[in-house]
């Protein structure tokens, strides 16, 4: 049976919203499968396996992990794309609790094989993953509350921020996140956590090629999937 966090994290069916705002991605029957992406210039693309696929049950921490802590066993979390590495500096001063859950998410496997299904490419700029349906919808069976949120200003979302995506209605987050490839602005409900030290790169050339169907707001064109997330 999964336990609660101490810290009030809340229980939830894994039907749980995570998604920026309340909009969500649908999949088409024919979402892409890297193996039938077509590979754009920039940094290489491998072909991946990586499709869709139902949650890896991770049970919930038993409490918040403090800075302390996170800094000796969350140093650094990278995560290993079929495009290259990004490599993420995570915020432990700032978001305890949503690394915290992000720890024991990596440790169980919640991440790998996984695509990121969700580009936007006007009025906010980001790149969604964490979500294993690859739906918008996926999550785990727990969920946290808000953290480190920025002020409400233009472009408080800077570049190279790491985010995570809440539904807003109610601002619980679960596995989702986004990386922000262009300065965004947001409505400040979205736990900053951290910041893009390498692969920004392999970000902007997803961000680029577009979504698969043309549009602002969809399944990106280039399929990049998490092939396996890593704590160094």
């Amino acid at each position: 049976m999964t336990k609660k966090f101490s810290f009030s994290l809340v229980l939830v069916l894994i039907s749980g919203l995570f998604s920026i705002f309340s909009a969500q991605t649908s999949l088409a029957d024919d979402s892409p499968r890297g193996k039938n992406s077509k590979v754009i210039k920039g940094p290489k693309c491998q072909a991946t396996d990586v499709a869709e696929r139902a949650p890896t049950e991770v049970m919930a921490p038993e409490r918040v992990l403090t800075p302390k802590t996170l800094k000796r066993t969350l140093r650094t979390i990278v995560f290993e794309t079929n495009c290259g590495e990004i490599v993420i500096e995570p915020f432990h001063d700032y978001a305890p609790m949503a690394l915290t859950a992000i720890r024991a998410l990596i440790r169980g496997g919640y991440y790998d094989e996984t695509l990121c299904h969700r580009l936007t490419t006007e009025g906010l700029f980001v790149l969604q993953c964490g979500d294993p349906t690859a739906s918008g919808y996926g999550g785990p069976n727990f969920t946290f509350g808000l953290e480190n949120l920025p002020e409400n200003k233009v472009d408080n979302y800077p570049a190279g921020i790491v985010a995570m995506a809440n539904s807003g209605r109610p601002p619980v987050n679960g596995s989702q996140f986004f990386f922000v490839y262009e300065d965004t602005t947001l409505a400040p409900s979205y736990t900053i956590w951290g910041r893009v030290t390498k692969g920004m790169e392999i970000i902007k050339m997803i961000a680029k090629a577009g979504t698969k169907d043309g549009s602002n707001n969809g399944m990106p064109k280039q399929t990049i999937a998490i092939e396996r997330a890593l704590i160094r």
